[in-house]
């Protein structure tokens, strides 16, 4: 029997879904109107062969590359009208909108990501621009994670965006920030030449062995590091899944990558109070599970393994062995666990309480079915999954932690 099945009643394209936006703008010779863009992003819609990356309108676009973050291969890509991109893997492309056509190097896997490096160079009078003496960015910028980097020798004048100031490894001035808020952030920067060059100060050369009595002064500067990193560039991210509190415990998974060629372990040193159990991991690139073990800090120590900090002999450690990282590639592993944790996960008469400290970027905690959010110590974005459940999203754009605490009832009444 031959079954005749219309256009119409084929199953919906699935459309595109990505994560993890990252952009560095590096911007060029002053009276160029150019400047260069680094986009990170990861595909997530499962199956997909392509990449959709819309070029602004306004904006010509030169010298395109696109990688492969996993291997760091070179990527096929293609210029395509919003037509052939919603034909190709993206149905709401905007038909008015030329979209560079990227061939993933392999399908998206179920539950998996593909992580691609777009950089590219834009023209942008309007965006770029001189002013006198002063060169201003003005963009607005939907991404979320931003970073825009100042032409050698120049000064930031101001930012109307809260963001880290730091310097690139030659000297440059780095204006980084995550925006937290719904709407695009209005970026507008002005800088002006006069920037003496790094290791340079009033008096010549600044690398002169110290004074005596400046031991303390050079362990304040090496202290300085992670607290100058850029925070926006951070791709750790966490989401908590609280079970019924009555248990204490709570399932999670964080995803982290490592780019640091030679590595092929991932510690999960458990924090003190905790017990964890149900570990299991994946590589996101490739969809992949790998090995996972949970070893005490004496066996970590009988084989020779460094977790990168003291662990006592009774500490538990999650071990995840992958592939060891070669120079120019990286891996993105997804880790599952499930924690007890009386002390910070408990009832307290009729309400549910979340007492945690977060470290990562990015924090997530999803309440457990039928319940409700009452009270949160630091502001979160709240809204609701497909399932019902509440999920509070935490962004903190410092180099420290959060100390989050969550109280929530039961919904009473289903439905309202």
């Amino acid at each position: 029997m031959i079954v005749l099945v219309s256009a119409s009643s084929a199953a919906p394209q699935q459309r595109q879904t990505q994560e993890d936006d990252y952009t560095r703008y590096e911007l060029l010779g002053p009276d160029s109107a150019q400047f260069r863009i680094l986009y990170e992003v990861t595909a997530t819609t499962p199956g997909a062969k392509f990449f959709f990356n819309a070029i602004r309108k306004g904006s010509v676009a030169s010298d395109e590359r696109v990688s492969d973050m996993m291997t760091g291969q070179p990527l096929k890509w293609e210029v395509v009208s919003g037509a052939q991109a919603r034909a190709e893997g993206h149905p709401t492309a905007d038909l008015e909108t030329e979209w560079l056509k990227v061939h993933l190097a392999r399908p998206v896997p179920p539950g998996g990501e593909g992580r691609v490096l777009i950089d590219k160079t834009y023209k942008d009078a309007k965006s770029y621009f001189r002013d006198g003496d002063t060169i201003v960015f003005d963009r607005s910028l939907g991404i979320r994670r931003n970073a825009v980097v100042l032409p050698t020798g120049y000064r930031l004048i101001s930012c109307n965006v809260p963001s880290q100031v730091m310097s690139t490894p030659d000297g440059r001035v780095m204006i980084s920030f995550q925006n937290a808020g719904p709407a695009a952030a209005p970026l507008v920067i002005r800088a002006r030449p006069g920037l003496a060059m790094r290791g340079v100060g009033p008096s010549g050369p600044t690398d002169k062995a110290q004074p005596q009595g400046s031991a303390p002064r050079m362990v304040a500067l090496a202290s300085q590091a992670s607290r100058l990193s850029e925070r926006a560039h951070q791709d750790r991210e966490i989401v908590y899944f609280p079970n019924d509190p009555s248990t204490h415990s709570f399932s999670l998974y964080h995803d982290y990558t490592e780019s640091r060629p030679g590595v092929g372990h991932y510690f999960n040193v458990v924090r003190a109070g905790s017990s964890v159990s149900n570990p299991s991991a994946v590589l996101l690139d490739t969809g992949e599970k790998l090995k996972v073990e949970t070893l005490s800090g004496a066996e970590l120590k009988k084989r020779g393994l460094d977790a990168g900090e003291p662990v006592a002999d009774d500490t538990q450690i999650v071990v995840i062995s992958f592939p060891v990282v070669k120079p120019g590639q990286s891996a993105r592993l997804r880790i599952t666990e499930t924690y007890t944790d009386a002390g910070r996960y408990m009832i307290d008469g009729d309400e549910l309480v979340w007492d945690r400290a977060f470290g990562r970027p990015r924090n997530t905690v999803v309440l457990p079915a039928g319940w409700t959010v009452v009270a949160s110590s630091i502001p979160a974005s709240i809204s609701q999954d497909p399932d019902g459940r509440q999920r509070l999203y935490y962004e903190n754009a410092r180099n420290d932690e959060i100390q989050v605490l969550i109280r929530a009832r039961r919904i009473v009444g289903a439905g309202l």
